[in-house]
C-alpha cells in the first residue's frame, strides 16, 4: 500500500471542520501543529508593531495514495481555499516507506479495493 502525506495550513478557526471533512472523506487520522505563522502575497498588517494575524495550524494527513486526490479536493472545499485569499493551502507529497501504520493498512484495504 501506497500513501501520501496532505499538508494543510489553515486559520485556526477552520482545523475542527476540515478535519472532520477529511475524516468523512476517507482520513484515517492527523497531527495538527498549532500556533504556526504564515503570510501571503499581501503583507502582515500591524498596530502599533502588534501583529494582528490570526493564528494557523498545520495539518498532516497520512492517507492512501488512490484516497488521496478526493481528501485533498475536499479539504480545499470545506476550507474555501480557491475562494478567498489567504484562507490557506493544502498540497500532497509522496511518501516513500512508513512504519505504524498497520493498523490503518487493515481498516484502509477494503476501501481501496472498492475505490480501484
Amino acid at each position: 500500500m501506497h500513501f501520501k502525506l496532505i499538508i494543510v495550513m489553515v486559520d485556526d478557526t477552520k482545523t475542527e471542520s476540515i478535519l472532520n471533512a477529511a475524516r468523512e472523506a476517507g482520513a484515517t487520522g492527523a497531527t495538527v501543529l498549532t500556533q504556526a505563522r504564515g503570510e501571503g502575497m499581501q503583507p502582515v498588517k500591524t498596530f502599533l508593531g502588534l501583529s494582528l494575524e490570526s493564528q494557523r495550524d498545520v495539518l498532516m494527513l497520512l492517507v492512501e495514495e488512490h484516497m488521496s486526490r478526493n481528501i485533498l479536493e475536499t479539504i480545499a472545499e470545506v476550507g474555501s481555499f480557491d475562494d478567498n485569499p489567504g484562507t490557506g493551502i493544502a498540497f500532497q507529497i509522496d511518501v516513500e516507506d512508513a512504519v505504524g501504520v498497520r493498523h490503518q493498512i487493515r481498516r484502509l484495504s477494503a476501501a481501496v479495493e472498492e475505490e480501484i
